[in-house]
């Protein structure tokens, strides 16, 4: 199954940049048809220009096909079309490879979001995401590029077969004979080198994290502080210098059988050219053929090494595409039902009925084996038959250790999880029946690792609800109940000023600072019910005890459910 999945996966490439732009994709192919074709057009009207300037020099017009003018005119002609059609090609090319970016990114991301969280907590998903981002955006179009070279090179090939057939069998056994060593090294190299990066996509995943740690602002602070920067670039260094030792030991073995390839096709360039001015020389063929000849069997040497090269690439972009389509193939388990109940327009009663949890084992796939791995702690509950009932219009505080539980309810409430058993109920209903972005739509949460995005703090506020932007009334309300407003106020540019500090004019914000402006994101959405995961952990005590005055006002036709530590 595994093999004829692998088989369908050039053709999947191919379709992938049809959809992508059907136009660019058949020009490219008439482009390098053509591309192919005028070389070969130009040689033969060469051989003529030879044959005539030699028969000109000695009077004898009979080997003349074409004056000496009208060759040349061809000859030019023919050389301008050729670079026409190059810059065509380029300038179609870079349309296409910028469309494929896109379309390719575009689709990475949309099913990246359509994941359930789970896959997070896996290392196999991290790796698979990895191998599927790290070449999808140019593999797709390298492809094409084979492909299309594949089958410029056939066109060559059959051009230069036709030429050389008027000499001799010959010649068209050792052009072939010599180029199989260089196909088969070329092959062999792209399996080592598919099989060298699947293998270490964790330590190339590490170095990112690493590059991450030196470079990144959220890290920044804590490396300075504990002078962990020389430390991570070692670690850094260690980890490069590994991969590309083993990288450029690939390269090395690959290389002496390159040489050896080279000496073979260098041997039949030889044996040619003697073969040539022996034939020259006992006349059976003129000058202008000898050079037609000469230059048919150098270009189908490049020809074939052309074609050697494109199936080697497109062997090695069907492993690599693989990882994009294993990762396009993910599905999610939290779905929608087929039927969805319609969510209430009241909500009057949250109840967590009898529910445990464990998250996924963390493991990878050597580990899925060890049976010591598989008795784990990620095996052990997280919540266990636990029970509790919220109700509208009062305040659920549900305090707890850290571990015991908190926010996993917050998770579960908005199915980023299912419980392994139990249920989570609303208004009496089970809430794996309701539309997946309907119930999180109503249900407006911020947790206690808020995000901060770098956009206005308008966009940061209105993100609570994406579909009603613009409400002026809610988002004044919004930030006023959540203590934000003060904040915002004394911005350069109010409402409209960028957050933090990663783009021109942002302005940056303590974490009690930010922590109102995800307050007001989370009031801006008008939920039914609403969560608070540590609500007022960075706040100062004057900020807490006013929105815990506000939050007086907030429930009274809300379910509201608070979450702190004891």
């Amino acid at each position: 199954m595994k093999e004829r999945k692998q088989n369908h996966v050039l053709l999947n490439a191919l379709r992938l940049v049809y959809r992508c732009d059907a136009k660019g994709f058949v020009l490219k192919i008439v482009y390098t048809a053509v591309g192919s074709l005028l070389p070969l057009a130009n040689l033969y009207i060469l051989a003529q220009i030879v044959d005539s300037v030699q028969a000109t020099l000695q009077n004898n017009s009979e080997v003349v096909v074409l004056s000496i003018p009208v060759a040349v005119s061809l000859f030019a002609a023919i050389f301008f079309l050729g670079r026409l059609v190059g810059i065509l090609s380029i300038v179609n090319s870079d349309k296409l490879t910028q469309r494929l970016i896109d379309y390719i990114s575009d689709q990475i991301q949309s099913h990246s979001v359509s994941l359930d969280m789970a896959y997070y907590d896996n290392p196999d998903y991290h790796d698979t995401f990895h191998r599927a981002q790290q070449e999808a955006n140019f593999r797709p179009i390298r492809i094409l590029d084979d492909f299309t070279n594949f089958v410029g090179s056939a066109i060559s090939i059959v051009g230069v077969v036709t030429m050389l057939a008027t000499a001799s069998c010959l010649t068209l056994v050792v052009m072939i004979v010599a180029i199989i060593p260089t196909f088969i090294v070329r092959l062999v190299k792209s399996r080592r080198v598919f099989s060298f990066r699947r293998e270490s996509t964790q330590l190339t995943r590490r170095t990112h994290y690493l590059a991450a740690l030196l470079t990144n602002s959220a890290y920044a602070k804590e490396t300075r502080a504990f002078g962990l920067g020389h430390f991570f670039r070692q670690q850094f260094v260690a980890i490069r210098r590994e991969l590309v030792d083993k990288l450029l030991s690939i390269s090395r073995r690959i290389a002496v059988s390159d040489v050896l390839s080279a000496i073979l096709e260098t041997a039949a360039l030889m044996l040619i050219v003697v073969f040539l001015c022996r034939e020259t020389v006992a006349g059976a063929i003129t000058v202008g053929s000898f050079v037609m000849l000469f230059e048919a069997f150098r270009r189908g040497q490049q020809s074939l090494q052309t074609m050697a090269t494109a199936v080697a690439g497109l062997y090695d972009s069907k492993l690599f595409m693989g990882n994009l389509f294993e990762f396009m193939e993910l599905r999610p388990t939290i779905t929608s039902p087929d039927h969805p109940v319609a969510f209430p327009r009241q909500v009057d009663s949250v109840v967590f009925d009898d529910i445990t949890f464990r998250y996924p084992a963390v493991q990878s796939t050597e580990q899925s084996a060890d049976p010591d791995y598989q008795a784990g702690k990620a095996q052990r509950p997280v919540l266990q038959h636990f029970s509790l009932r919220c109700v509208k219009g009062e305040v659920t505080c549900l305090q707890g250790e850290n571990g015991f539980g908190k926010t996993t309810l917050l998770k579960l409430l908005l199915r980023l999880y299912d419980p392994d058993d139990g249920r989570i109920l609303i208004n009496g209903i089970d809430i794996r029946q309701f539309d997946l972005e309907e119930l999180r739509h109503n249900i407006s949460a911020i947790f206690q690792d808020h995000v901060r995005f770098y956009f206005t703090a308008r966009q940061n506020i209105e993100f609570g609800d994406i579909h009603h932007l613009g409400d002026e009334e809610r988002l004044q309300r919004a930030a006023e109940m959540s203590e934000a407003m003060p904040v915002i106020e004394r911005l350069s540019k109010g409402m409209d000023t960028p957050l933090g500090r990663q783009f021109y004019q942002g302005e940056e914000l303590s974490m009690g600072q930010w922590q109102r402006v995800a307050l007001a994101r989370q009031l801006y959405s008008e939920a039914p019910v609403l969560v608070f995961d540590e609500p007022t952990a960075w706040m100062d005590s004057q900020s807490r005890e006013q929105f815990l005055k506000n939050l007086e006002v907030i429930k009274r036709d809300k379910v509201v459910i608070l979450i702190s530590h004891l």
